[in-house]
C-alpha cells in the first residue's frame, strides 16, 4: 500500500482492523503527519516503509531538494512513538556502495528503523540503462545483505527481485503477490506494468483468475533459472503475448 494525496485515511484504517495480515505501507515520508503516526500507534500491523536512496546527497538528488530532512524528521517520530518501520532504497549503479555499506546500515539503525527493503532499479528507457546494476552488483548485493543479516540478527533485510530463488521463483501475478495501479487495474508486479482486469469492476479474489495471471502461472517463464533482475521486465515480449491470447 502506498500513501498518496489521493489515499483516505479510512482505507488505512480498515487495513489495521485485520491485525492477523501486515499491511507494509510504502510512502516517501512527506504526508507522514502526527494524525498518521497516531494511527500507525494504534494500528500496529501498519508498517511505515519510507523511501530513501542513501544520506541527504544522494536521497534529494533522486527525491526533490529537502527531502532527506523530512524523512529524518519523520523518522525521529516514529522512533519517538516506538513504531516499526523499514525503509525502501533504490539500487542504481549511483547508490550502489553507499546504501550496501555499514555506515548506511547503522545510520538507519540508529534512527529506529528495523528493516531495509533493497529494490532494483529497472531502467524504463534506453537513456536510463546506465543506472541498472549488472550481474556482478547483483552477486555483491547478496553477498552484503547475508553479512549484514548476521551482523544486525535485529534487521530485516530483503532483496528484490533477487530474493527469488530462496522463494522458488518469481512471485508475481498471484504466485505470491500481484500490483494494482493507480486506476485498479490487477498487474502482475510494478515492473511489469500489463494488466486485462479492473478490481473496480470486479473482487481481489477473480482478479487472481485474470486471464493475463492463469496465463503467466501456467506458463514456466515465472520458475525459469536467470542471471538476474526482473524476469518479466526482461521477457516483456512474452507478456504482452500472453495479454493478447
Amino acid at each position: 500500500m502506498q500513501i498518496q494525496k489521493k489515499v483516505r485515511k479510512d482505507i488505512i484504517k480498515a487495513a489495521g482492523t485485520i491485525p492477523e495480515i501486515l499491511f507494509p505501507i510504502f510512502t516517501n515520508g512527506t504526508l507522514l503527519n502526527d494524525e498518521y503516526i497516531k494511527v500507525f500507534g494504534k494500528y500496529r500491523n501498519l508498517i511505515p516503509v519510507l523511501s530513501i536512496e542513501g544520506r541527504e546527497e544522494k536521497t534529494d538528488e533522486r527525491r526533490g531538494e529537502g527531502i532527506y530532512k523530512i524523512l529524518a524528521g519523520t523518522m525521529g517520530k516514529l522512533k519517538k512513538n516506538k513504531i516499526l518501520f523499514g525503509a525502501s532504497v533504490t539500487v542504481t549503479t549511483s547508490n550502489f556502495e553507499e546504501v550496501t555499506s555499514r555506515p548506511f546500515i547503522e545510520h538507519l539503525l540508529e534512527n529506529g528503523c528495523k528493516g531495509v527493503i533493497y529494490v532494483e532499479y529497472v531502467p524504463v528507457s534506453k537513456d536510463s540503462k546506465d543506472l541498472a546494476i549488472g550481474d556482478d552488483e547483483r552477486e555483491l548485493l547478496s553477498n552484503k545483505l547475508s553479512l549484514h543479516r548476521k551482523e544486525y540478527e535485529n534487521m530485516l533485510f530483503i532483496s528484490f527481485p533477487g530474493d527469488e530463488k530462496s522463494s522458488g521463483g518469481c512471485l508475481a501475478a498471484g504466485r505470491g503477490f500481484f500490483h494494482i495501479n493507480s486506476h485498479g487495474g490487477a498487474e502482475p508486479c510494478p515492473f511489469s506494468p500489463y494488466s486485462d482486469i479492473n478490481v473496480r469492476d470486479t473482487s481481489l479474489k477473480e482478479a487472481m483468475k485474470s486471464k493475463l495471471f492463469n496465463n503467466l502461472r501456467n506458463s514456466d517463464m515465472l520458475m525459469e533459472d536467470h542471471i538476474g533482475g526482473c524476469i518479466l521486465f526482461e521477457q516483456k515480449d512474452k507478456v504482452e503475448n500472453f495479454l493478447s491470447l
